[in-house]
C-alpha cells in the first residue's frame, strides 16, 4: 500500500491526503470528539504514512481541536517536519506541534497576519482570499522549502480543499465499522448536477484489522506543481 508513494506520476512531488471516518461518513461526533474512531492498527498506518513523508500538514481547526503531536511514535522511522495552515494566526504558541524537538516546524499564514509563534518556527506568509490560502500556493511554498513528499493529514475541510484544487496524488480514507449518527462531516466537495459527472478513480482496498482503507489514485486529475516529468 505504500509503494505508490515512492515516486510521483505527474512531477517530482508526491502529495497524499489522509482521513479517518465512520461508516456513516463522519470524522467526529456532534460534540467534536474524534479519538479514536479508527482502530489501533489504523493509527499505526497513519504514523507509518508520517514516517514516509518530508512534512505533515494540518489545518488550524484540527490543531486547535485535537492538539496533535504529529510524530511517528507508534512506528520506527524518521520524524517529518510539521506545518499548520493558520491564515488568521489562531494557534497558541504552546501547541504541541510547535514543540522544539529537532524537526522543522512551519506556520503557514495569510499575508499581513500578526502572529508570534515560538522561536524556531518558520513563518510562511501567503496571499489569502476570503480567509483561505490556495492549496497550490501552499504546495509551492513547501516545495521551495525543500519538501517533496507531503502528507495532508486533516482535517476534513483541509483535505477537501486539496481535493477540489486537484492538489493530491493519492487519498487514503480509513473507514471504521462504527456509526456516529451525526457530527463532523467527511469529505465535502462542490456539488455536481448529475452523478455521471463524478470523477471515477482507480482504488485499491486494504483491510487494516477491522478498518477498511481505500487507497484512491487521484494522479490523473492532479495539476502539475513541481518539476514536470519528461517523457522518454
Amino acid at each position: 500500500m505504500f509503494g505508490p508513494l515512492r515516486n510521483g506520476g505527474v512531477d517530482d512531488l508526491v502529495i497524499v491526503g489522509q482521513i479517518g471516518q465512520s461508516l456513516d461518513g463522519h470524522v467526529a461526533t456532534a460534540t467534536g470528539h474524534s479519538k479514536y474512531i479508527n482502530c489501533p492498527a489504523g493509527i499505526e498506518h497513519l504514523h507509518r504514512l508520517r514516517a514516509l513523508v518530508d512534512i505533515v500538514v494540518i489545518g488550524v481547526g484540527t490543531a486547535v481541536a485535537d492538539d496533535p503531536q504529529l510524530t511517528v511514535r507508534q512506528v520506527a522511522g524518521p520524524q517529518p517536519a510539521r506545518a499548520v495552515i493558520d491564515p488568521r494566526g489562531r494557534l497558541a504558541a504552546n501547541a504541541r506541534l510547535f514543540a522544539d524537538d529537532g524537526v522543522r516546524r512551519l506556520l503557514i499564514t495569510a499575508e499581513g497576519t500578526r502572529c508570534t509563534p515560538p522561536p524556531g518556527v518558520e513563518v510562511v506568509a501567503l496571499p489569502a482570499q476570503d480567509g483561505h490560502i490556495a492549496p497550490s500556493a501552499i504546495v509551492a511554498s513547501l516545495t521551495r522549502a525543500g519538501m517533496r513528499r507531503m502528507l495532508i493529514e486533516g482535517g476534513a475541510d483541509t483535505v477537501s480543499r486539496f481535493i477540489a484544487a486537484r492538489c493530491l496524488d493519492r487519498l487514503h480514507i480509513t473507514v471504521a465499522p462504527v456509526m456516529l449518527g451525526a457530527g463532523g462531516p467527511g469529505i465535502e466537495l462542490p456539488p455536481l448536477e448529475r452523478a455521471d459527472q463524478a470523477h471515477r478513480m482507480p482504488v485499491r482496498v486494504h483491510m487494516i484489522d477491522d478498518d477498511v482503507l481505500f487507497d484512491c489514485d487521484l494522479s490523473a486529475q492532479r495539476v502539475a506543481l513541481g518539476l514536470t516529468k519528461k517523457s522518454t
